[in-house]
């Protein structure tokens, strides 16, 4: 797997050339699970700004709920910091663009971490909350490389609204790289993300990482109000699924978008 330095040396498969500035941050996103279910554009165009265009694949909206463990999350030139560096995350997401240039909107992410989640709700205008949460990742008994995730999280950011997910979770195949063009390529490369500040300023905030490793999955979800925390109902159906181990990730800061 790619290390952050080694990552950006590849930067082919990008839609759109990396900032010319520095980053200033790097994390490691593991054991991810992306879960995506349709949701139409009448139920997500109240809730995000007029400003972006809200992205379709084949003229459906698409609602991800993404659970993961974050490591190895530092500034540029630090060295990560046990207890700080380490943590389980969850988001609520949607896709948009802005002048042509894909990316994401989150409704919501959790985190484990109180100083993180005050940091990015300040620095980053993202909709961060506190979230009592735990990520634990077995080895599969049969010896393959198909490990099993269990994963928790219980929001308790004060006046938030309560926000639950449980879910057993792991890869079914081997890895493979989505191809251009495809639904799971769609949903997965995206490389910013969008926010806007109380005050009603847009920003994109540029990211890189290698292409994903994904691979096939199976999910069993116990528990699921992420959703309807934010406002939003999911359909019944049983989501699209899709697991990656381990990606290398550098962050730039954000730039404000213009009128």
């Amino acid at each position: 797997m790619f290390s952050t330095h080694e990552s950006l040396r590849h930067q082919a498969h990008r839609p759109w050339p990396v900032p010319a500035g520095p980053w200033v941050m790097q994390q490691t996103w593991a054991s991810l699970l992306f879960a995506h279910w349709p949701i139409s554009l009448e139920t997500l165009r109240p809730l995000i700004p007029e400003a972006l265009a809200i992205d379709t694949y084949d003229g459906q909206a698409w609602l991800g709920i993404v659970p993961f463990y974050m490591a190895h999350v530092k500034p540029r030139f630090a060295p990560s910091v046990p207890g700080l560096s380490f943590f389980a995350e969850l988001n609520v997401r949607t896709y948009v663009s802005y002048r042509g240039k894909p990316g994401v909107w989150f409704f919501s992410l959790e985190a484990a971490n109180p100083i993180a989640v005050a940091i990015a709700r300040k620095g980053f205008h993202l909709p961060y909350f506190n979230a009592s949460m735990r990520c634990h990742t077995l080895p599969s008994a049969g010896g393959t490389d198909n490990a099993t995730v269990r994963y928790y999280s219980q929001r308790t950011h004060s006046g938030a609204a309560p926000a639950r997910f449980e879910a057993v979770y792991g890869p079914t195949g081997p890895v493979y790289y989505a191809a251009p063009g495809s639904h799971e390529h769609w949903l997965t490369e995206r490389y910013a993300l969008y926010s806007q500040n109380a005050q009603g300023q847009l920003f994109r905030g540029d990211i890189h990482h290698q292409s994903w490793p994904l691979q096939q999955a199976r999910a069993e979800i116990a528990v699921n109000t992420m959703a309807e925390a934010s406002g939003l109902v999911l359909p019944p159906q049983a989501p699209l699924v899709h697991y990656a181990e381990r990606i290398a990730v550098v962050v730039w800061p954000l730039q404000p978008l213009g009128a």
